[in-house]
């Protein structure tokens, strides 16, 4: 099976301004790899090279085996952003079912899709709903839905939770988890919490200040051993090597700034 994400050498500039430089990276099939460096490193930047919104200066990006325009045109990944985005006009579902709208599938199997989406995360009772009658954190859940429509092979996330209080963000945190357990789906995400990156992911790569590189990669504490147990995510905070982890990406991000 191909990575899910493959970065060679690559590298954007914005004028006479080098956002990231030497970029080799790649996100093995339904691995969670956070992206975590201080503010304007181009973490994401780095996202939007994945997602085909940028074009790299210089390098490669390869998603799912194929060039990274391909790959957004054959909808092989979903992208969700801090704010969710919704269409006020559009009921959840509606909102759910719009990728595949604008790529032409019938009523009926974006009916099913979205309502088994919705069941996914926990909102099927607000299929009929607006977006504006729900709280931030299950609008997220439906952007999250709308994200997984076309059955992506991956999720592309910068800050999804950054907007959230802290109880709805690890509630949250909990909910994604599970959600990429059951898609398979690997996952790039972008956040500035060192506790957020440790407990969501299986690596956590570091990024230096501008221009961004990756400076170390950290294991990370994506809960494993037992993934239907709804506290095994507030088990492993509690862990000491999650500690050890936290401080660890802490570490690395001091040492990058200092080089």
């Amino acid at each position: 099976m191909s990575a899910a994400v493959e970065l060679a050498g690559a590298g954007k500039e914005f004028g006479p301004v080098t956002a990231l430089t030497d970029i080799d990276l790649t996100i093995g099939a339904g691995e969670f790899v956070s992206l975590i460096g201080p503010s304007g490193c181009g973490k994401s930047t780095l996202l939007r090279l994945v997602a085909d919104l940028e074009q790299p200066t210089s390098g490669t990006v390869t998603v799912t085996g194929k060039p990274a325009r391909q790959a957004r045109l054959d909808q092989d990944y979903g992208i969700a952003f801090q704010q969710a985005g919704l269409l006020d006009w559009r009921s959840v579902a509606e909102n759910v079912e719009l990728p595949l709208q604008v790529h032409g599938v019938g009523r009926a199997e974006r009916r099913a899709r979205a309502a088994e989406l919705l069941e996914l995360v926990g909102l099927a009772d607000f299929a009929r709903s607006r977006p504006g009658e729900l709280s931030g954190g299950m609008q997220q859940r439906v952007a999250i839905a709308r994200a997984l429509a076309p059955s992506p092979k991956l999720l592309l996330m910068d800050e999804p939770f950054g907007a959230l209080d802290e109880m709805t963000r690890e509630r949250m945190q909990a909910e994604l988890l599970r959600i990429a357990g059951e898609t398979g789906a690997a996952v790039l995400f972008v956040t500035h919490s060192i506790p957020e990156a440790v407990v969501l992911s299986d690596r956590v790569v570091v990024m230096s200040p501008r221009p961004g590189r990756v400076t170390e990669i950290v294991a990370g504490r994506r809960p494993g051993t037992v993934p239907d147990d709804p506290g095994a995510v507030e088990y492993v905070r509690e862990t000491t090597a999650f500690f050890e982890a936290v401080t660890a990406v802490r570490e690395a991000l001091r040492k990058g700034a200092a080089e």
